[in-house]
């Protein structure tokens, strides 16, 4: 039988926001975290955000799909830390962090047409330097597992050794004359962050792009600079996006940002880069706006377009350049506002929030594809049973674990996706 030539394109896999969504302020580093610890979230409005740009993207023609939260609070966490009434609220906290909606570092993603087996290939992130997401890499993986079960077009893996830290695709750009044309993928690490930890090793990347089969030629390997993490950088994706020929950037992202320009247009001539001047965004307004946290995608006709947080349109330096940008017929030529302020106090843009898998849709579980109607399910859903609010003195409540745990059994539940309960 002759087989059915694949169509490729690119998916965007959102997390749905889980209904113990709070603001514990956990994520050193992440200057939006620590800024609202203690506030009072809303796990009910944060998730219907979410959907709703999920539905936007839909809505411009792209490709959705989305994960589920995972276990909270994660009881196999709590046996492991033998919590009794003497446990550290931080670890608490950590046992009911919603912070699995940040699909972005689920996993890194390398597409079929870069690797050596023509297959895409997916390394869930161990995601060791902070406490609270460390123990998210089990759950993922056994639903990265069920959303890429089809062993003829993926592999899906475990994490790197847990003494390189590995962050997932909030590291990891690619380039290519088109989602389903061979590219370059860029792996970018730290070394050093001033008074803040480096969360990406160098060797955790070395490992991910041997393991997926990459070629030597087609992978680079760039260092983050100091400067953005100590300014509140902790991941690439804060300063830092790509999307097929444009890479979209701080000036200041990379330690040697000329080495970084130049060894991209070397191994991609193609590359359109838009290197943001310091003097027109400067770094700590990047980082404040979460302008770079952003979507870069590809309509349906070909049209570059760029999905940003709404309150980055607040600040005068980023819609001053993006205004220009546009108007002056660039490689970006539409600017997309979403509403995910939910996310965003808590240190996510809308970039935070969806994992890039480049695959053909008929090859993945459709139970992890999203359409209107299932979207209309969903929202209905959360409408009746996510937390409308959650204080973080309230975490360790039973009342709050029961009703957590049985919102998300219900989402599972209509989903079809009883083997994650």
């Amino acid at each position: 039988m002759e087989r059915r030539a694949l169509t490729l394109v690119e998916i965007n896999f959102d997390g749905i926001v889980g209904p113990s969504h709070n603001y514990a302020g956990l994520s050193f580093g992440n200057l939006a975290a620590t800024a609202h610890a203690g506030d009072v979230s809303y796990p009910r409005a944060a998730a219907l955000q979410g959907l709703a740009k999920m539905r936007s993207n839909l809505a411009l023609g792209l490709a959705q799909g989305f994960f589920v939260p995972l276990p909270r609070p994660n009881p196999a966490w709590l046996d492991a830390l033998a919590a009794d009434e003497t446990l550290e609220p931080a670890l608490l906290a950590g046992a009911w962090s919603a912070s699995s909606m940040w699909t972005a570092n689920a996993a890194t993603v390398s597409p079929a047409p870069d690797t050596a087996d023509g297959r895409c290939h997916l390394t869930v992130a161990n995601l060791v330097t902070m406490p609270h997401r460390a123990h998210e890499w089990p759950d993922t993986l056994r639903q990265l597992g069920l959303a890429f079960a089809d062993r003829q077009h993926f592999a899906v893996h475990g994490p790197v050794p847990s003494c390189f830290g590995d962050e997932g695709a909030a590291n990891h750009m690619r380039l290519a004359s088109a989602h389903e044309r061979p590219g370059l993928e860029i792996f970018v690490y730290g070394r050093s962050g001033g008074r803040f930890p480096t969360r990406q090793h160098e060797q955790a990347s070395r490992i991910v792009a041997r393991r997926h089969g990459l070629e030597p030629e087609r992978v680079l390997f760039l260092e983050q600079s100091e400067e953005a993490i100590a300014a509140g950088a902790f991941h690439n994706d804060v300063v830092a996006v790509a999307n097929e020929r444009i890479v979209f950037a701080h000036e200041r992202a990379f330690a040697d940002p000329a080495g970084a320009w130049q060894a991209m247009a070397d191994k991609f001539p193609e590359a359109e880069i838009v290197a943001v001047p310091d003097s027109a965004i400067s770094l700590d307004e990047a980082v404040r706006s979460y302008l770079f946290n952003a979507q870069l995608v590809t309509l349906p006709e070909g049209e570059p377009a760029l999905v940003i947080p709404d309150t980055a349109q607040a600040s005068l330096p980023v819609r001053t350049f993006l205004d220009a940008l546009v108007a002056s017929n660039g490689p970006i030529r539409r600017v997309v506002a979403v509403n995910v302020r939910q996310s965003m106090a808590n240190g996510g843009g809308p970039a935070c929030l969806r994992l890039r898998v480049v695959a053909d849709p008929a090859t993945v579980d459709p139970r992890f594809l999203l359409n209107d109607a299932k979207a209309d399910a969903i929202e209905g859903l959360v409408a009746r049973h996510w937390p409308q609010q959650i204080d973080p003195g309230d975490l360790g409540s039973e009342a709050l674990a029961g009703s957590v745990v049985a919102a998300r059994a219900t989402l599972l539940e209509a989903l079809d996706l009883a083997e994650l309960a």
